[in-house]
C-alpha cells in the first residue's frame, strides 16, 4: 500500500513537470503551428539559472536565491525565447517540415554551450532546507516536500495562465489568434506581436519548470530531452492549445508511467504509454479536449 501511494504522489509530481513543460509547448504549436524541437532546452536554461544562482549566492540555504531564480529562470528563457523567435522561428511559419529541423539543430546548438560553459558533468543544485524532508502520514510513506513545492508551483503557473488567456486584453488577443489567424488579423490584431508573445512565454514557463527539475537530481546539458517526447505526447493526448487538454495529458501520463514503469521495467513502461496513446488517438485523433476554433474548415 505505502509503495502504490509512493508511486502515485512521484506520478503527480512528474505530471505536474510535465504540465509545465508542455503548457508553453501547447500554446505555441496550438498558435504558430511550429513544432519546437527546442522547447526542452528552455527547461535546462532554467536549470542551469537555479545552478547559477546558488553559484553567486555561495551555497545559501534560506532558499532566498532558489526564490529568485524561478522569477530570473523566466526572464532568461523568455528573452532566448523572444531572440530566437526573430531571429528564425518567424521564418518557418507554415513550414512544418523546416521547423523541425531547424528547431532540432538549434536544440544542439543550445546543448552544446551548455556543455561549453558548464563542462559535460551533470551538477547538482542543493535545495533549500525548508525543502528538505517531507510529511509521513502513514509509516513507510512520505510526501516529500519538494515535490509538493513543486505541484504547487504547477498549480500556481496553470492559474496564471488562466487569468492571463481569459481577463487579459493580450491573452484574448492570443485566443482570437488561436481561433482564427486570418479573421483576427481582419480586424487589427498584430499577429507577429501575437507570435511573438506567446513563443516568449511558453519559453519562460519551460525555464520555470528547469527549476523544478532541479529539485529532483542532477541536471545537464541533455535534461530538457529527458522530458520533452513526453511532453509532446502530453499535448497531443491532451489536445492542441487546450489548457484543459494539457491539464488531462500531463495527469495521465504522468501517473501511469511511474506505474508502469514499476510493474515492468522502464524501457518497458515507456513503450507501453506510447503504444497506448497511439491506439487512444486512433480513435480520437483531435485528443481529449480539442479546441473549437473558427476556421471554415
Amino acid at each position: 500500500m505505502e509503495v502504490f501511494l509512493s508511486q502515485l504522489f512521484n506520478g503527480l509530481s512528474l505530471s505536474a513537470i510535465l504540465l509545465l513543460v508542455a503548457l508553453g509547448l501547447s500554446i505555441t504549436f496550438g498558435i504558430m503551428g511550429v513544432i519546437n524541437f527546442a522547447h526542452g532546452e528552455y527547461l535546462m536554461v532554467g536549470a542551469y539559472t537555479a545552478y547559477v544562482m546558488q553559484r553567486l549566492s555561495h551555497g545559501d540555504q534560506t532558499g532566498i536565491s532558489f526564490l529568485l531564480a524561478l522569477p530570473i529562470a523566466f526572464a532568461v528563457a523568455y528573452l532566448l525565447g523572444l531572440i530566437v523567435e526573430k531571429l528564425l522561428i518567424r521564418f518557418l511559419y507554415g513550414r512544418p517540415y523546416e521547423s523541425i529541423l531547424a528547431t532540432w539543430g538549434l536544440s544542439l546548438i543550445l546543448q552544446q554551450g551548455a556543455r561549453s560553459i558548464f563542462g559535460a558533468n551533470n551538477v547538482e543544485v542543493t535545495a533549500p532546507h525548508w525543502l528538505q524532508g517531507g510529511i509521513q502520514p502513514l509509516d513507510g510513506f512520505q510526501l516529500p516536500y519538494n515535490r509538493i513545492f513543486i505541484l504547487s508551483l504547477a498549480v500556481f503557473a496553470v492559474a496564471g495562465m488562466y487569468f492571463y488567456v481569459n481577463r487579459s486584453s493580450s491573452g484574448r488577443r492570443m485566443r482570437a489568434v488561436m481561433q482564427n489567424r486570418d479573421m483576427s488579423a481582419c480586424m487589427g490584431i498584430k499577429i507577429r506581436k501575437v507570435d511573438s508573445l506567446t513563443f516568449a512565454i511558453g519559453s519562460g514557463i519551460a525555464g520555470v519548470a528547469g527549476c523544478a527539475v532541479s529539485l529532483l537530481g542532477s541536471i545537464g546539458p541533455s535534461t530538457g530531452q529527458n522530458y520533452i517526447v513526453d511532453a509532446f505526447m502530453v499535448v497531443v493526448l491532451g489536445g492542441v492549445g487546450s489548457l484543459s487538454g494539457t491539464i488531462a495529458g500531463a495527469l495521465m501520463i504522468g501517473l501511469t508511467n511511474p506505474l508502469f514503469e514499476y510493474v515492468t521495467t522502464s524501457s518497458m513502461g515507456k513503450v507501453i504509454v506510447f503504444t497506448l496513446v497511439i491506439i487512444f488517438l486512433q480513435w480520437r485523433p483531435s485528443g481529449l479536449f480539442a479546441i473549437k476554433t473558427r476556421a471554415l474548415d
